[in-house]
């Protein structure tokens, strides 16, 4: 398995069934190990989101995210240039798991705060040149900072997918039994949740500039969903 470097810039891809780029990602890599890939970034980081992403953010219509998972289906979209806004990410993402342990920070005072947990159902990794490659299923489970309670986030749009063959039944069985490993990981207090305090207290590395992505020729720069 190929390794990076810690501060390495790696591009984080979705990548349609099609070979098709969904969303690209830069981050900076804060540990790699043969447990899990840690990374992160910081407001700024550069990103590229199907263009409808970006829309629904702008026009404040959540609808609009599902006119990009028709035009997925359709195998038609677009991708627009964007930066990521308003939260530091720090992501945990053991390499043969169907989910990835993402942590968002936010301002408070002067200095930072945990403001959830974020467990983002998605492919197994696949290691490239750059980065590495997934494909995110749309369900997440969003955990509180304390990891007292936590709750399902965007089953409605999962079942949509479902509806469009975007997610198969393979990966169906995956997501569920995902979803077990995920909550059986939260109250055993294992992974990322075995060390919540310094999880909790991290912060990123000012000396690293935001990740940049490799630019293509021609793009159109909107703001990034954040994650959560």
């Amino acid at each position: 398995m190929r390794s990076f470097e810690t501060g390495q810039t790696v591009v984080r891809r979705d990548v349609h069934r099609t070979g098709r780029a969904w969303s690209e990602h830069a981050l900076r890599v804060v540990a790699d190990t043969s447990e899990a890939l840690v990374a992160a970034c910081p407001p700024g980081a550069e990103t590229r989101w199907p263009a409808l992403y970006a829309k629904a953010r702008d026009d404040g219509d959540r609808s609009v995210r599902t006119e990009a998972f028709d035009a997925m289906a359709t195998g038609r979209w677009e991708l627009a240039d964007a930066v990521w806004q308003e939260t530091e990410l720090l992501l945990w993402k053991p390499p043969a798991a169907w989910f990835s342990v993402n942590a968002f920070y936010v301002p408070d005072g002067d200095g930072r705060r945990l403001r959830n947990w974020y467990v983002n159902f998605e492919h197994p990794t696949r290691r490239t040149s750059y980065g590495f490659d997934t494909f995110d299923l749309t369900v997440d489970l969003v955990i509180d900072p304390d990891l007292t309670s936590w709750q399902w986030k965007d089953e409605d749009e999962y079942a949509h997918v479902r509806r469009l063959g975007i997610v198969t039944d393979t990966e169906h069985q995956a997501v569920d039994a995902a979803r077990d490993q995920a909550l059986a990981m939260l109250t055993e207090r294992s992974g990322p949740f075995a060390d919540a305090d310094a999880w909790s207290a991290w912060r990123w590395n000012t000396a690293w500039p935001a990740p940049r992505l490799p630019q293509p020729e021609t793009a159109t720069r909107r703001v990034a969903p954040t994650g959560g």
